[in-house]
């Protein structure tokens, strides 16, 4: 991490102009920064706003080197130099959906940040704060963060252990309400097939009543399903059951995203695998942020700084 250090004293002046526009109380801010030619370069201080473009990396682990967030259009194009991280969400498609972030250098900024202008100031981890301080504009750094000035909470109840081999009926009773909920494009008629939506096979209804419908799963042994996020088989196969057996080894751990088909743990719908253990055929689920824990990078280049 790049450390704080002190800077030289800064002739520096932030102008800040209010001009109330008649009775409508219209608030316009204008800013100016102004430096002596002599003092050299204008730094980052503690309690200023700065706009900063940034590319955030892991640091270490499976996903080492991997984007989890930029503020930068060309980097968030580009899946080929800079890959990205299973949970990366883009911000769009266009460069306008892109632009620096604005930042309160310090630890007090209120938690729904400030606008200033156009721009909004906001905190951020200890140690993105921390690393800017002493920073001139326009040249490019490298943070390493730690968990402990990161995202350093791992909620320990966000984590489930499941069994790599379960079992799913052949036959399933669905009261029709409960049907048309999980398969709301399906005629509920009998004989009718269709594709499963979590399973990828065939299923057809077999009786339908004012209380119940009864449909049946119609995989074939062998084949390969993906009900949520990674290759399951479909081992066997009897009169009342479907064997499946998960195709995670021990190098899968870290590298897949899981989803639920319903609310997963802490409210999250998504997780990753962060073990698998083929000697008690179990694999763990973890719904933490795939950020929380882990050291991070930090590629960042003050664009301006706005002198309190």
């Amino acid at each position: 991490m790049v450390e704080p250090r002190p800077s030289p004293v800064l002739a520096a002046i932030l102008v800040v102009i209010v001009v109330v526009a008649g009775t409508a109380g219209g608030v316009f801010l204008y800013y100016e920064n102004h430096r002596a030619p002599s003092a050299g370069p204008l730094t980052v201080q503690v309690g200023d706003n700065v706009t900063v473009n940034y590319v955030g990396l892991f640091a270490k682990g499976p996903q080492q080197g991997r984007v989890f967030d930029t503020s930068e259009y060309s980097v968030a194009l580009n899946n080929l130099s800079w890959p990205k991280s299973l949970q990366y969400s883009s911000r769009g498609g266009s460069p306008s959906d892109y632009s620096p972030l604005g930042v309160y250098v310090g630890s007090n900024a209120p938690s729904s940040g400030y606008t200033i202008g156009n721009t909004t100031f906001g905190g951020v981890v200890t140690g993105f704060w921390q690393g800017l301080v002493g920073l001139p504009g326009n040249r490019t750094t490298y943070l390493t963060v730690p968990p402990a000035l990161g995202y350093s909470f791992v909620n320990a109840s966000c984590f489930a252990t499941q069994p790599l081999t379960t079992t799913y009926p052949v036959v399933v009773t669905l009261a029709p309400s409960q049907f048309a909920s999980l398969f709301p494009n399906v005629s509920a008629i009998a004989g009718t097939v269709y594709t499963d939506p979590v399973y990828g096979w065939p299923d057809m209804v077999l009786s339908v009543n004012a209380s119940a419908l009864v449909y049946e799963n119609l995989p074939t042994l062998g084949m390969i399903t993906n009900p949520s996020g990674w290759p399951v088989l479909v081992s066997n196969l009897s009169a009342s059951t479907i064997t499946l057996e998960s195709q995670l080894t021990p190098a899968s751990a870290g590298l897949v995203l899981g989803h639920t088909t319903g609310p997963g743990l802490c409210g999250a719908t998504s997780f990753i695998v962060t073990g698998v253990n083929l000697a008690t055929g179990t694999y763990t689920e973890d719904y933490n942020a795939e950020v929380d824990g882990q050291t991070l990078i930090f590629i960042v280049t003050v664009v301006d700084i706005f002198r309190p």
